[in-house]
């Protein structure tokens, strides 16, 4: 018994040590609950180019995807020159361990604010999962070999889309998940692609591929936003969002569940006259049981009650918890405790009640613009600006800034938090930033 008892409280500290080993890892670019909240504490608030830098490592060329860590391992992907590479980058030095080229024709997209390596990697800790603006997907070993590699137009059909394809895959199990929303951005072309794929993570293989349907036209036919999993136990599907409406489809089978629609106006839900530019970027935040629904140029943010969802909601009433009038741009909003924070493009931070919507405060902290989304972690909050201002917000109902950090390098990246460091990537270099 004795010796029972002793390989029990091996096996149960092993556990317990390989989970607390892997809740540091920052697998996807919003993090390991997909919501943007680190459990990290002590994380440092203050830095510069000097103070509070651990390392730095200049990178190739510049990019807004977000890095992905696993372990002591940084992976990300850049721009170099007209090539898209992969990198590895070493979380105790900043060494590059590997660096593999994937594709070529790097695009700038609206001269400077993105460019091809704008979708961000993921990783499950044995391979890596990178996608281009180009459309080139490949599956990558933690050397750095390439295990399989398609351009998804060839695929699945050209992609046609205004400033290339941002949308940043989904890593779920043995799947890959991914929505490709594009199409011809003329007025009088009423042909539309949207489609939502799941891949098999191992092989690339296509497990199954179903259409998106909408009446999109002209550029709201462009989707730059990303989809998004939730699973509770009680409901599991995959959230798509673009060409004018939000939908829930099976894992399965892909098959869709849901829709809400009419986000485009003059609807009930968005008083504005019709756009036809209206294309998201913003992805929405599905958590907690429910669905943060951004859309475009000043259009509404809709919260959708997830238990309320089945078929088409758009006139569906009981469906919507809050409507706000203004939607951030292109980051994604933030919930933290009973308050959901919203980046707007131009600075400012609102903060609204999670169950109401109602605000609490809408304050400036930089004017500039902002492209990023703000990430939590011990009771402070994370975003930076695309002239390189970093600014740390307390979280809670009464609105401080608790410091603004000049790096002065283009930043479209979010912040990681990982193992009590905030690692930073800006068009330059990759910083680690903690307390020495």
């Amino acid at each position: 018994m004795r010796f029972s008892l002793r390989f029990l409280f091996a096996s149960f500290t092993l556990s317990w040590c390989a989970i607390s080993a892997n809740a540091d890892n920052w697998p996807q670019w919003r993090g390991p609950s997909n919501d943007g909240i680190s459990q990290e504490k002590n994380i440092a608030t203050k830095w510069s180019k000097e103070e509070n830098v651990l390392w730095r490592t200049p990178l190739p060329g510049p990019a807004g995807a977000t890095p992905c860590i696993w372990n002591n391992v940084i992976y990300l992907t850049s721009s170099e020159n007209d090539d898209l590479v992969a990198l590895a980058v070493s979380t105790a030095d900043g060494k590059v361990i590997w660096k593999t080229k994937i594709g070529t024709g790097n695009q700038n997209a609206r001269v400077s604010e993105g460019n091809s390596a704008s979708p961000s990697p993921v990783t499950d800790g044995k391979n890596i999962w990178v996608f281009f603006g180009t459309g080139v997907l490949a599956c990558l070993d933690t050397n750095g070999k390439v295990v399989w590699k398609f351009d998804v137009g060839e695929r699945f059909g050209k992609i046609d889309i205004q400033f290339g394809m941002t949308s940043t895959p989904v890593l779920d199990g043995d799947a890959i998940y991914l929505q490709l929303i594009h199409g011809r951005m003329k007025m009088d072309d009423k042909t539309r692609t949207g489609q939502v794929i799941k891949l098999n993570k191992d092989t690339g293989a296509t497990v199954w591929l179903q259409d998106r349907v909408t009446d999109a036209l002209f550029e709201c036919k462009h989707s730059y936003a990303s989809p998004v999993l939730y699973r509770d136990g009680k409901n599991e599907f995959l959230v798509c969002h673009g060409a004018d409406c939000v939908t829930g489809h099976s894992l399965v089978d892909g098959k869709e569940l849901w829709r809400f629609g009419d986000l485009n106006g003059p609807t009930k839900w968005n008083s504005k006259k019709n756009d036809p530019t209206f294309r998201f970027v913003a992805s929405p935040l599905v958590t907690r049981g429910k669905v943060i629904v951004p859309t475009a140029k000043e259009g509404p943010l809709v919260s959708l009650t997830i238990d309320a969802l089945s078929g088409d909601c758009s006139a569906k009433e009981a469906a919507v918890s809050w409507v706000l009038p203004r939607t951030p741009d292109v980051s994604i909003p933030l919930a933290v405790d009973d308050l959901l924070y919203i980046l707007h493009k131009d600075g400012k931070l609102q903060c609204l009640e999670w169950s109401t919507g109602k605000e609490i405060y809408m304050e400036r902290t930089h004017t500039a613009q902002h492209r990023s989304s703000p990430v939590y972690a011990d009771g402070h909050i994370y975003f930076t600006s695309n002239d390189g201002m970093g600014t740390v917000v307390k979280a809670g109902r009464n609105f401080e800034i608790v410091s603004s950090n000049n790096l002065g390098e283009a930043t479209t990246a979010s912040p990681v938090i990982s193992n009590g460091v905030l690692y930073l990537r800006s068009y330059e270099a990759l910083y680690a930033i903690g307390t020495k």
